[in-house]
């Protein structure tokens, strides 16, 4: 799976457990999407893939780096799709 593949697969699983907003975003906090047995199936390095997708712009969280247990009640924001955002 290469990098856009798996941020793809990251905005469904954040869909799947997390709450929607009435912006369109969601948000779930770490620790839920870090123990999710299908999240752990999933992802390799469920940690460098939330970096490479704050990066792109896709989610938001506060800090640099996500650690279990240290970290498990930080909330990750999917961010809603352009369009809208802009309506």
């Amino acid at each position: 799976m290469n990098v856009e593949e798996e941020v793809g697969r990251l905005k469904e699983e954040i869909q799947r457990l997390g709450q929607q907003q009435p912006d369109g975003s969601y948000k779930v906090k770490f620790g839920v999407l870090f123990n999710d047995d299908r999240c752990a199936n999933i992802f390799e390095a469920l940690v460098g893939t939330l970096r490479a997708a704050k990066k792109r712009k896709v989610l938001t969280y506060d800090g640099e780096l996500l650690l279990q247990g240290v970290h498990d009640n930080v909330e990750i924001t999917l961010l809603p799709p352009p369009a809208v955002a802009a309506a």
